[in-house]
């Protein structure tokens, strides 16, 4: 059996998106958990969603080779990777169908420390729905115990 350790954090997450000339900006502070299994470590949360009625499960899982993935549950189902300067490609089920799309991972940065239990998880990446580039992405997630 796998040792397993879950401790309370508090997550602060910002992304930037830039579309079409345009930049947007989204900042969210929530409650979750930190997981490890193993050397896995997970970090689950809830997240308002715009369109969606109920919180939308996340799941952050770093890997201990320091591949990254983005995981979100219920009526928007995705499952993005983050392996640098990889393509990783996946699909994204939404009330309105399937949509195939991949990223291309520019930068990637995670570091962890133990006391307290914290971490930073930085993400530069691009956004593709086939061959036309949706946008640029920048994640920017701490957490504390």
């Amino acid at each position: 059996m796998q040792d397993r350790k879950s401790i309370p954090v508090e997550i602060k997450i910002r992304t930037e998106m830039f579309q079409n000339d345009e930049m947007n900006e989204h900042f969210v502070e929530v409650s979750g958990q930190m997981v490890r299994i193993g050397e896995v470590l997970y970090l689950r949360y809830e997240e308002m969603v715009e369109g969606v009625e109920t919180p939308v499960p996340v799941t952050l899982k770093i890997l201990p080779d320091g591949k990254v993935e983005l995981i979100r549950a219920g009526d928007l189902r995705m499952k993005l990777r983050f392996h640098y300067q990889e393509s990783q490609e996946t699909h994204y089920k939404s009330p309105y169908g399937t949509l195939y799309i991949s990223t291309y991972t520019n930068n990637i940065r995670v570091s962890l420390k133990d006391r307290p239990y914290s971490g930073h998880v930085v993400i530069d990446y691009d956004l593709f729905a086939g061959e036309e580039k949706l946008g640029v992405y920048h994640l920017d997630l701490t957490f504390t115990a």
